[in-house]
């Protein structure tokens, strides 16, 4: 079994000599996730200056669901306000302006390591905030944002915050017969899941083939959704829990 963590290890490992080590290294590097993210990691203005710049198929969606103020609050000291030519977003390392702890600079590398997870977690958190003020306000029938990710090509997360939970809902694309069986097989094991005694507090799990759930049935990009028998839905509906959050987690690995 391989076991992904939650950072990229490529980014990590590609970033340690010359920011926790303060070593100058002459970088020029691209770095690609199975999901179409790609990174650039390089050094053409000068060995002691880093630039690290992301492009993300839905970086302009995050945007409208607060993630600059993401930015601001954990990478501000080296934000850029000009991004690299064909990227989303840059960062800037001056090695001589690094902090003088090395624990503090091996926590800025794994932080830019996490930046992916970091980025689409932040309508997750929203959402979190949104259910929480529902709770606080003792509202039963709110008017939540519906926030879609198209982070892949044909597919798509869908976010909403309830009176009384999260709801998430992942569309999935399978184009060959083999992966619609093998897809619909590994899925629907999140479904069984809760029907084993240990597991009986995992969130609530419903798979879908064809047929959009009722939250984003109205959406006009998915009326004629059921034509289809390359799409599925998998939607995560849950109470504030650990075990909620794990999955959360899970759904942000670098793959």
């Amino acid at each position: 079994m391989i076991l992904l963590d939650y950072h990229n290890i490529v980014i990590e490992e590609a970033l340690k000599q010359p920011i926790i080590g303060l070593e100058p290294t002459a970088l020029d590097m691209t770095v690609v996730d199975f999901d179409g993210v790609s990174y650039r990691i390089s050094t053409f203005q000068s060995k002691n200056v880093i630039k690290f710049s992301v492009v993300m198929q839905c970086y302009k969606e995050l945007l409208q669901w607060g993630v600059q103020d993401m930015l601001q609050r954990e990478y501000s000291p080296y934000c850029q306000t000009e991004t690299e030519a064909g990227y989303d977003l840059s960062l800037e390392f001056v090695l001589q302006e690094l902090p003088e702890s090395r624990e503090e600079r091996e926590a800025l590398v794994r932080k830019v390591s996490l930046i992916k997870r970091n980025l689409l977690a932040q309508p997750f958190e929203r959402a979190f905030e949104q259910q929480a003020q529902f709770e606080e306000e003792k509202k039963t029938d709110p008017t939540p944002d519906l926030m879609q990710i198209n982070y892949r090509d044909q597919e798509a997360i869908y976010i909403q915050a309830q009176h009384d939970r999260v709801t998430v809902i992942f569309s999935t694309l399978f184009k060959e017969e083999t992966d619609r069986i093998f897809g619909r097989v590994f899925l629907q094991e999140f479904v069984d899941a809760r029907r084993r005694p240990a597991i009986q507090n995992a969130p609530q799990v419903l798979y879908s083939s064809k047929e959009p759930p009722l939250e984003i049935r109205h959406l006009p990009e998915l009326q004629n959704a059921g034509e289809s028998e390359d799409i599925g839905y998998v939607t995560f509906g849950s109470y504030m829990s650990p075990t909620f959050m794990f999955f959360i987690q899970l759904i942000t690995l670098p793959c």
